[in-house]
């Protein structure tokens, strides 16, 4: 039997279901993943998504294993830069940021925040924690850098093999959003 969880944005409008395992969940500290957070909060009633200490959590998940059963018509993507090939894409009803794509993925970095509270898997490993400020570093309860890092990308390689090399694609119709 294959475990099914159903994510929602704050006012419910839009759902999401998620079979199986995730592939890992992250936190990410990268510059683009902190501007976008920055971005996405301005927005009215917008919640914020980072971890307080400059962090994006995420739970990754192949996009074979993610459906959106409700509010398709409210999802909007925006991206940083025209030509980025990153994605934002948020629930539009109520602000509620939802998952990143980047171009050519195989997999969803699902919002952490989606899960009710409390019930997001545990962070598995911290990326790209080089873009911080050495006196904005976070502690070590969650491992990165070296070995920890080559494990997340070892683990996207893993699922992109058993997935026969596919890129599902995920449709946002409507304009993108300048934010």
């Amino acid at each position: 039997m294959t475990e099914k969880t159903q994510l929602r944005c704050s006012c419910g409008q839009v759902r999401l279901e998620v079979r199986a395992a995730p592939l890992i969940s992250a936190e990410c500290y990268c510059n683009s993943c902190r501007e976008g957070a920055a971005r996405m909060a301005t927005l009215p009633g917008a919640p914020d998504v980072t971890n307080g200490v400059g962090g994006t959590p995420y739970v990754l998940y192949r996009k074979d294993r993610v459906s959106i059963v409700a509010g398709q018509d409210k999802l909007r993507a925006f991206r940083l830069k025209p030509a980025s090939s990153t994605r934002r894409v948020i629930a539009t009803c109520c602000n509620t940021p939802v998952f990143t794509e980047f171009k050519g993925g195989h997999w969803l970095s699902l919002y952490a925040d989606l899960w009710p509270d409390g019930t997001a898997p545990a962070m598995d490993v911290r990326t790209q924690t080089g873009d911080l400020p050495a006196q904005l570093q976070p502690d070590d309860s969650v491992p990165s850098g070296g070995w920890p890092t080559t494990k997340f990308y070892g683990r996207l390689l893993a699922a992109w093999i058993a997935m026969g090399f596919k890129v599902p694609e995920v449709k946002v119709d409507g304009p993108e959003l300048a934010i």
